[in-house]
């Protein structure tokens, strides 16, 4: 085993308490949601039946817990909390700690319990692996693989743009976990974006952050909710009107044209940069016609690929399913492309001490 860092003074960080969540825990500091329960010992998932008994061996027998995790260093800030590089203590493993303040707000509360649902059910190689979470003095924390590339937001701003055989590549990785999300759980993501799709240094492309996604009823089920990033929305998601699975694929088109011409497609290359405002956006996305890929930049299989996704009328975009028989994604298949040329070379987002 590898000697231990100088790290025995630094702690772990949480968002400080605003306001208590009482409304939302059981006598003994649980934080419960139906038959969600959550404590530092870990979640674990009850029925009416059960509620009553102690947990059996495998539920309290967890692999850690919050104590042997040491901070690193914080790799993210936001409104709800902080994401900071951790280590395990013993085996010296690093994990990412998503930390979320928990509040009284209905929606917000939905939301957090709604990501633990879909991260506690998720069992796929393109989604990033949740190992456990844990609730203690008003903070959820949410013990997630570590992806040492960062995001896809953190590769563009280095390569600038990606090449079509990559492309093809990552974007068939992403194809592969919107299948498992769209056909096997039922689950829209509804913030497909470039910092939402992460990567490692061994090539693999994986989605995470569900905090905003929704699970439909089936394969026809829609949602009329207005949540997520507006930038990459759907026209009908943008507009609130009712949506569906198809509300993704028009995101990863966006995502997918923003790496091959290197900036975001809603912004023109005669502009400083500067991304537009929600009307700008809403304007845009309405009143004129999607964007597509420069013929005379792209191959003819790239340009039908994000003209597949970027479909202003959800019926004409084709499914995640299909979209992974499209000819831009197998016309690479059979070339060997390692995703790992691309990323080994690149700073990682942030240096290990």
């Amino acid at each position: 085993m590898r000697s231990k860092k100088p790290l025995n003074q630094m702690r772990l960080l949480v968002p400080a308490e605003e306001t208590p969540v009482t409304n939302y825990l059981t006598a003994s500091g649980t934080f419960q949601d139906g038959d969600l329960r959550l404590n530092q010992r870990g979640l674990r998932l009850v029925s009416e039946e059960n509620e009553s008994r102690p947990p059996d061996a495998n539920e309290s027998d967890m692999q850690f817990s919050m104590e042997d995790l040491e901070t690193v260093r914080v790799i993210g800030k936001g409104s709800g909390g902080v994401v900071q590089l951790v280590r395990h203590k013993w085996l010296g493993t690093l994990f990412a700690l998503k930390g979320i303040q928990m509040n009284v707000e209905e929606t917000v509360r939905k939301q957090i319990v709604q990501e633990l649902r879909i991260n506690q059910a998720s069992q796929c190689p393109h989604i990033v692996v949740y190992y456990h979470s844990f609730y203690h003095n008003g903070v959820i924390s949410l013990v997630l693989e570590y992806m040492d590339r960062g995001s896809l937001a953190d590769v563009i701003k280095q390569v600038k743009t990606i090449l079509e055989p990559y492309l093809a590549v990552l974007c068939k990785q992403i194809l592969k976990g919107l299948v498992y999300l769209h056909h096997e759980r039922h689950v829209i993501h509804r913030d497909i974006k470039p910092s939402n799709l992460l990567v490692n240094r061994k090539g693999e492309v994986k989605i995470t952050d569900f905090g905003v996604s929704a699970v439909l009823a089936g394969s026809k089920g829609q949602r009329d909710t207005f949540v997520g990033t507006y930038n990459y929305m759907s026209p009908e998601r943008i507009c609130g009107s009712s949506y569906d699975y198809s509300s993704d694929i028009w995101s990863l088109g966006l995502v997918i044209l923003e790496c091959a011409i290197g900036r975001f497609p809603y912004i023109s290359s005669e502009q400083d940069g500067g991304w537009p405002s929600f009307y700008e956006l809403l304007n845009a996305v309405v009143g004129s016609p999607p964007p597509c890929a420069p013929p005379d930049q792209f191959s003819p299989e790239f340009c039908s690929f994000i003209s597949a996704c970027i479909q202003k009328d959800p019926k004409d975009r084709m499914s995640s399913l299909d979209l992974l028989s499209h000819p831009f994604i197998k016309k690479f298949e059979d070339k060997d492309i390692d995703l790992r040329i691309l990323v080994e070379g690149l700073e990682p987002p942030i240096n290990i001490q």
